[in-house]
């Protein structure tokens, strides 16, 4: 299994655990991404985004009001943010699955207790165009809320991604 960490810097040479803001019961962690996910992650780090899919679990009619004509994966982003998606450069580095357990599989967040060095880098540009040659719907929102509100009280799966810096609640 391919395990990842996506950053703007270019020139990291080991991954220390540290304490996570968002699971502060947890202690010191190094995180990774299963390449099954990696597409959430090509995008700038506080971009926000809501990426969903259905599952053998979603319902027809949750299928159709989400997802509405296709099948797949969709990843969603604010329009406010395609200059700085445009301008990025993204460094995809992998990292040696060897100490690293799963976390969360719907998110395919893996955890080592351990620090890692990476085992290589690549530099990632034309975001928005991998996401989609990955066969991922992108959908560019004037604001997520009304996707994130119909994705949360769905059937479908889900992956929503530092929503604390979309756009207020409200405004489009």
């Amino acid at each position: 299994m391919n395990l990842y960490h996506f950053s703007e810097d270019p020139a990291i040479t080991r991954f220390a655990p540290r304490p996570s803001p968002i699971h502060p019961d947890q202690p010191p962690l190094v995180w990774a991404i299963a390449e099954t996910h990696a597409a959430h992650y090509s995008l700038p780090r506080d971009c926000p985004r809501v990426i969903c899919w259905p599952d053998e679990a979603t319902t027809p009619a949750d299928r159709a009001r989400v997802l509405g004509a296709t099948n797949t994966k969709v990843l969603a982003v604010e329009r406010d943010w395609l200059r700085r998606i445009a301008d990025a450069c993204l460094f995809a580095y992998q990292l040696p699955g060897a100490t690293f357990t799963s976390f969360d599989t719907i998110a395919g967040y893996y955890v080592s207790r351990v620090a890692v060095t990476p085992l290589a880098v690549e530099p990632l540009d034309h975001l928005l165009e991998r996401i989609a040659a990955a066969g991922i719907e992108v959908r560019v929102m004037p604001s997520l809320w009304p996707l994130y509100h119909a994705v949360v009280n769905s059937t479908l799966q889900f992956s929503i991604i530092r929503m604390r810096n979309a756009r207020p609640e409200g405004e489009a």
